[in-house]
């Protein structure tokens, strides 16, 4: 796994893909490809932390990818460090000069840049790319600016990735990616509401930095440890408005067909599809099956997904292993 660095422990010089680079789409991976030829420099992306949206405008921005599993992201693209460049108001008000000098030249020890053609930076985002080419010139690095991506609807963005799965379409999402859409959380120990039901679940405590998607039930694919195959599972993300209306919420995992004790465990999740939007039962014998239902269509999904399975495993129950027992996960 490569480093996460602070500009200190960083090593120099550096050819470095500056931007947040969030979802590493293909127009990110474009930029970063830049900065991977051999002899230019340790190829390095820098990125800040925290938003600067954050730290201005005190603006929660969550992100679709948290510094460490963008460690795992960039590996294969012939990075060999992330570097976090720490976000505050004295970086904020660095003219575009100053920047230049301080960040990249001292800090970072740079050799060469590339951005996106709309990378902006420096006090009140005053300077672009063409500012940053001309400062950088001056003083030796060479700035590669790459064109903005666009396809058959508009351009790439990580905007538009939030969008779809603030929407649940998951699909569009993984499209927009071009690689499954994850998340990982440990599991805490419920109250045991899911099992009094039959369907016994693992609540997943989830980073609160992180993006999820639009509240609802889904079909999806969960891996215990970061090692394994992948395993169906049904996943609730939200609140539970027929068992318990004045929790908050959630994401509550129920592995199919298997029988284990997975409080401490991490659990990375893998969305698969949207099944339905949550919604308030008559009673919890209604809620009961319905829940059957939908572990049947997430059953049917995770099969579906033969080319996934290909390449992760996905887990299938041993003929004799039967339904979930009451000890099997945590709630």
């Amino acid at each position: 796994m490569i480093p996460l660095l602070t500009p200190r422990q960083a090593r120099r010089p550096t050819a470095i893909a500056l931007g947040s680079f969030d979802g590493l789409h293909r127009g990110h991976r474009r930029v970063i490809a830049a900065v991977t030829v051999a002899g230019a420099g340790v190829p390095t992306v820098v990125s800040f932390w925290p938003h600067p949206r954050e730290v201005l405008y005190g603006e929660p921005r969550l992100r679709l990818d948290l510094p460490a599993e963008k460690l795992e992201l960039l590996q294969p693209l012939g990075i060999e460090q992330l570097v976090l460049v720490p976000f505050d108001r004295q970086l904020a008000a660095l003219d575009p000069e100053a920047f230049v000098d301080q960040v990249l030249v001292d800090q970072l020890g740079a050799c060469q840049v590339a951005v996106g053609a709309n990378f902006r930076f420096g006090a009140g985002r005053c300077g672009d790319a063409r500012d940053l080419q001309a400062l950088a010139a001056a003083r030796g690095i060479a700035v590669s600016v790459l064109p903005m991506l666009s396809d058959s609807d508009e351009r790439l963005s990580s905007s538009r990735i939030r969008r779809a799965l603030s929407a649940g379409d998951i699909a569009e999402a993984r499209r927009l990616l071009e690689r499954p859409y994850r998340f990982s959380g440990v599991v805490e120990r419920g109250r045991g509401l899911g099992r009094q039901l039959g369907w016994p679940t693992a609540n997943l405590q989830v980073d609160g930095r992180k993006f999820l998607p639009m509240e609802g039930v889904y079909a999806a694919l969960v891996q215990l440890d970061g090692a394994g195959s992948a395993l169906p599972a049904v996943m609730n993300l939200g609140p539970q408005p027929t068992v318990d209306p004045t929790a908050p919420s959630a994401v509550e995992v129920h592995l199919l067909d298997r029988s284990l004790e997975l409080v401490g465990r991490q659990l990375r999740v893998e969305p698969l599809a949207l099944l339905r939007r949550q919604c308030r039962f008559d009673g919890l014998e209604a809620l009961s099956a319905q829940i059957a239902a939908d572990a049947a269509r997430a059953r049917r999904l995770c099969r579906e997904r033969s080319d996934l399975g290909a390449r992760v495993g996905v887990g299938e129950a041993p003929d004799d292993e039967g339904a979930d027992s009451a000890q099997q996960q945590n709630s």
